[in-house]
């Protein structure tokens, strides 16, 4: 289903770039003493977890954006607020986003599931019976979502949320492009090529470097390197498998969306229909950009989020 959301922007942060640019480039970095756990993986890669101080209680697992971290201010808040609370909090890194390349050549994407299912299962096996809630941003949400739709049913999990989420990537590639006289996506690239770089010797044989250095937009990188390293033929195969839109119908944990219909980094015309849902609630805000959600009060996200999952406790 569909609610209006109750956020409300500050009076100064009305904009959306400055919702979505304050709590990166103003918020005071937020101390928290993590704890790195090294996962290796079946096919020979790993992962890095960053573990919060709760050692008992029940769990959130946290997936971050686009070549976020468990350095991420947005993370390190949610993670802080949650510990406050009673919970345990660990952030799982995508591939090569903890500070270390990853061993092989692939990395991670929009619509990477399995380290996610694998992750979640791991963690279930450790504790049986806590209650496990689980929070995605960005692209970390709509790997997420798509997660959930995939798994129905059988999901590990018992409640979700995700925060701008990218659901139709195309859309979100094009509107990158052009939003905000295109920092977002120059901001973006000009990590990935440096992942690239960092990289380069071990993906040589599997994609051309000067081209991904050269790309000048999304639909470009992705194309020439997430596409294939991942198994896509190109990068229509790639958006159209691994937008989120298309699972949240199949969803079947407790699972609430929030996004802002002016978030500079996906078209409001790409946001979900409402439509009945059993199991989705769609929480859709005026203003608020892209994981900003900045109010009179401070960062409304960490207040919001706690709310939902402890009513499912």
């Amino acid at each position: 289903m569909s609610n209006c959301s109750r956020f409300t922007p500050s009076f100064f942060l009305r904009n959306p770039h400055t919702q979505t640019l304050w709590p990166s480039l103003l918020r005071l970095p937020i101390p928290l003493q993590l704890t790195r756990e090294r996962i290796e993986l079946p096919d020979g890669d790993f992962l890095d977890l960053d573990w919060g101080e709760n050692k008992s209680g029940p769990l959130a697992i946290i997936f971050h954006g686009l070549e976020g971290s468990g350095k991420s201010n947005y993370v390190r808040g949610i993670m802080s607020k949650l510990a406050k609370q009673g919970w345990q909090t660990v952030v799982m890194n995508f591939r090569g986003c903890s500070g270390e390349p990853n061993y092989l050549p692939r990395a991670y994407h929009s619509g990477d599931t399995g380290d996610i299912d694998y992750i979640i299962q791991l963690l279930r096996e450790r504790m049986p019976t806590n209650i496990i809630a689980t929070i995605g941003y960005s692209l970390g949400g709509n790997a997420l979502l798509k997660y959930l739709g995939e798994v129905g049913s059988a999901s590990n999990v018992n409640a979700a949320v995700a925060v701008s989420v990218p659901f139709d990537l195309d859309n979100a590639a094009h509107t990158l492009r052009h939003s905000g006289f295109g920092i977002y996506q120059n901001y973006l690239l000009k990590k990935l090529k440096q992942t690239v770089l960092a990289k380069r010797d071990i993906l040589k044989p599997h994609i051309d470097i000067t081209s991904a250095l050269h790309a000048k937009n999304f639909h470009e990188f992705d194309h020439q390197v997430t596409a294939k390293l991942h198994g896509f033929t190109g990068v229509e195969d790639y958006y159209a498998q691994s937008s989120s839109n298309q699972y949240i119908p199949k969803i079947r944990t407790p699972t609430l969306i929030l996004h802002a219909e002016d978030d500079p980094f996906l078209d409001k015309s790409a946001i979900p229909a409402s439509g009945k849902q059993d199991y989705v609630t769609l929480e859709i805000s005026k203003h608020g950009g892209h994981v900003g959600f900045i109010d009179s009060e401070g960062y409304w996200l960490e207040r919001r989020i706690p709310s939902f999952i402890n009513s499912l406790k």
